[in-house]
């Protein structure tokens, strides 16, 4: 892999991971039109980096903002803490349910098969772009479920974590623009449930970036690589995980003040356009 391709991906993946835009449909394609595998083991251990270095930026971003809202007593911690526990297990619950449905029944014809498999299939990532362009688009709106409370609370953190384990499963369905827009359409103040989402992700992280490394050592073929291989590959991914954190915390910025400015429904615009564009790369065979 050039080195010059991992810092587009770098790049790439730090601007629209945080970005209800799903930065898994843009790596991809970005890889597709690269050469690239995104389903590959070394592609795995390069986006567990990426990940990572997203994953600081939210923390450093958001940690002030954090420290009014699930730190400013022991009883809002304790609360807070409960909810996004509960969420998180929603989301283990969903993703896991739906991988093991996903390889017992669309892929029950492929020898040992994973959901990575159609991690790369443009078609269904074009479609999971539109669905949470929808999604969004719906919640920028001003459009609110019946019968909420308007707060943060159990069933809306059920409903959340859900959702974001929907987005496990199906590339392009982005986790910020859907678990935002869910809350928004719970009625939930923009700000809290920003803050939500990002907290959800910096729990999601860790096991996530662990099942891509696992993968990666289990890959059938990973014993042929030898040390200076993975040295090779580890050295250009540190490089990118601080990339990503840069680009993060700019696209942080941006994310916060178009929610906040009630511009949230052009993100759903966006991914509808890029559904078309992704539809479009899929029908020419890529």
């Amino acid at each position: 892999m050039l080195f010059l391709k991992i810092l587009i991906l770098a790049v790439i993946q730090g601007i629209t991971e945080l970005l209800p835009v799903s930065s898994s449909a843009h790596v991809i394609v970005a890889e597709k039109l690269m050469g690239l595998d995104p389903t590959s083991p070394q592609m795995t251990l390069l986006l567990a980096m990426l990940h990572t270095g997203t994953m600081f930026a939210v923390i450093v971003f958001f940690w002030s903002s954090w420290k009014k809202s699930f730190f400013s007593s022991k009883k809002v911690f304790q609360e807070s803490l409960k909810f996004i526990l509960v969420a998180t297990i929603l989301t283990g619950c969903v993703g896991v349910g739906l991988k093991i449905l996903i390889e017992k029944f669309l892929l029950k014809e492929t020898p040992h098969a994973e959901i990575e498999m159609i991690f790369g299939n443009l078609a269904f990532i074009s479609a999971a772009l539109a669905l949470v362009g929808i999604l969004i688009l719906w919640a920028g709106k001003g459009s609110k479920f019946p019968g909420m409370k308007n707060s943060l609370g159990l069933k809306a953190s059920c409903m959340i974590g859900a959702v974001q384990g929907i987005c496990l499963a199906f590339r392009g369905f982005s986790r910020s623009g859907a678990t935002i827009s869910t809350g928004l359409l719970l009625g939930i103040d923009k700000k809290i449930v920003e803050n939500f989402s990002f907290a959800l992700a910096v729990v999601l992280t860790p096991p996530v970036i662990v099942r891509e490394v696992l993968r990666l050592f289990k890959a059938q073929h990973v014993h042929a690589l030898h040390h200076i291989d993975m040295l090779s590959l580890l050295t250009p991914s540190l490089i990118g995980m601080v990339l990503s954190f840069i680009s993060g915390i700019l696209a942080l910025r941006w994310l916060s003040s178009w929610l906040e400015s009630g511009r949230w429904y052009l993100f759903g615009i966006y991914c509808l356009g890029a559904s078309v564009v992704v539809f479009l790369l899929h029908c020419r065979g890529l």
